[in-house]
C-alpha cells in the first residue's frame, strides 16, 4: 500500500525576539514566575508587514532548496493556520503565487494548534489517492491577535512557521503509519476569538470590546490537554502494537511545559525521547510541530527510519496523534 512520506522538513521564525524581560516592562508579569508556570523564556515575533504567507513563503524556500525540488514540480500546498494574511483569497493562494508552484492547488485548514495534523492528514490522503508532491504547512503569526496587556496569555504565544513535503513511498520503512484524530465542539468557550467571522462582523463596537484577541481559560485547557495528548498517544501506540520505548522522539505540542511533563510522564516517555522547544519559541500553534520536526532533524536527534510521535491540542477542542517513520530525506 501506497504510504506518504515526510521527504523533507524546514521551518522559519522572525528574528525579532520578545524576552520575559521585554514583556515585564510592558505587563505585570516577571521573568521567574512565566519560567516557572509556562517553561518560556522567550518568543519570535513579525516584524512590521510580515504576515503568515511571508513565514511560509521562507520555510518553503528553505525546503525546497534541501530537497532540490522545483516549485512547478509541487502538486498542492495545504496551510495549517488559524491567522491567514486575510479570510480570501487563502494563504495557500498566496504562497502559490509567491513560491511560482504554477502547477499546484491548494487550500486552508482551520484547526488551532492541532491544524499540522489535520494537514498531515489531508496531505497523506492527497499523496495515496496520486498526487506526487504536496507541502504541507503549519504556521501562525499569533502576534497578531494577541492582547499584549493581557498577562495571562500573551506571555505564552510567538509567531513561526514549518513546512514538510510528503511523497508516496511502497517501502514499510518510512512513511505515516496511522492518526487517531479528534473534534470535540463543547470546548469551544475556553478557547477563541468571537469577532472577524460572520457573527460580529468588524466593527468599531468589537474593536473597542477588545474581540479581535485571543481569550483563553487555561485552567479548562491545561486540564484537557494534559489527559487528552496523553491517552491519544498511547492510543496510537496500543493501536499499532508499539510500546513508548519503541519511539525515537515524541514531539507534542508546545503549549505549556508542565501539560508536555504531565502528558509525556503518562505516555511513558522519558526526557531523552521528548522534545522541548518552548522555551526558544513559546506556542506557535500550528507551527509547533513543524518547528519541532526540522528542530530534531538538523540535530540528527532522529535518521531516516526512526519511529516518531507527534501530538496536540487546541482549541475546538481538536487534539490527536500521528505516528510516523521520517524519510527517506531528499537532498538537493
Amino acid at each position: 500500500m501506497t504510504r506518504a512520506a515526510i521527504t523533507g522538513v524546514a521551518s522559519y521564525v522572525p528574528e525579532k525576539v520578545l524576552t520575559n524581560f521585554d514583556l515585564e516592562k510592558m505587563v505585570d508579569t516577571n521573568n521567574e514566575w512565566i519560567i516557572s508556570r509556562t517553561g518560556i523564556k522567550e518568543r519570535h515575533i513579525v516584524a512590521e508587514g510580515e504576515a503568515s504567507s511571508d513565514m511560509s513563503v521562507k520555510a518553503i524556500e528553505k525546503l525546497l532548496k534541501q530537497t532540490g525540488v522545483r516549485a512547478d514540480e509541487i502538486d498542492a500546498i495545504i496551510v495549517a493556520t488559524v491567522t491567514p494574511d486575510m479570510l480570501f483569497p487563502s494563504t495557500a493562494a498566496l504562497i502559490q503565487n509567491k513560491i511560482g508552484a504554477t502547477k499546484a492547488w491548494g487550500y486552508d485548514l482551520s484547526g488551532a494548534c492541532s491544524g499540522f495534523l489535520f494537514a498531515l492528514k489531508s496531505g497523506g490522503s492527497l499523496v495515496q489517492t496520486g498526487h506526487k508532491k504536496v507541502i504541507v504547512v503549519g504556521v501562525d503569526t499569533m502576534s497578531s491577535i494577541m492582547d499584549y496587556t493581557d498577562r495571562n496569555t500573551c506571555i505564552l504565544f510567538g509567531d513561526g512557521a514549518g513546512a514538510v513535503l510528503l511523497e508516496p513511498t511502497e517501502d514499510e520503512k518510512f512513511g505515516i503509519i496511522d492518526d487517531i484524530l479528534y473534534l470535540d465542539g463543547s470546548g469551544g468557550d475556553a478557547l477563541y476569538m468571537t469577532a472577524g467571522g460572520s457573527r460580529k462582523p468588524a466593527s468599531q463596537a468589537t474593536l473597542d470590546a477588545g474581540d479581535h484577541y485571543l481569550k483563553q481559560d487555561g485552567r479548562s485547557v491545561f486540564k484537557r490537554a494534559s489527559k487528552d495528548m496523553a491517552q491519544v498517544s498511547v492510543d496510537i501506540l496500543n493501536q499499532n502494537n508499539f510500546k513508548a520505548e519503541d519511539v525515537a522522539i515524541f514531539i507534542p505540542h508546545q503549549a505549556n511545559k508542565r501539560i508536555i511533563d504531565v502528558a509525556a510522564s503518562r505516555a511513558g516517555f522519558t526526557d531523552e525521547q521528548v522534545l522541548i522547544n518552548i522555551d526558544k519559541y513559546g506556542n506557535t500553534t500550528a507551527g509547533t510541530l513543524p518547528l519541532g520536526l526540522d528542530e530534531v532533524v538538523r540535530e540528527n536527534r532522529i535518521q531516516d527510519g526512526s519511529l516518531v510521535l507527534l501530538a496536540a491540542f487546541g482549541a475546538g477542542y481538536t487534539w490527536g496523534s500521528t505516528l510516523l517513520r521520517y524519510g527517506p530525506s531528499r537532498k538537493a
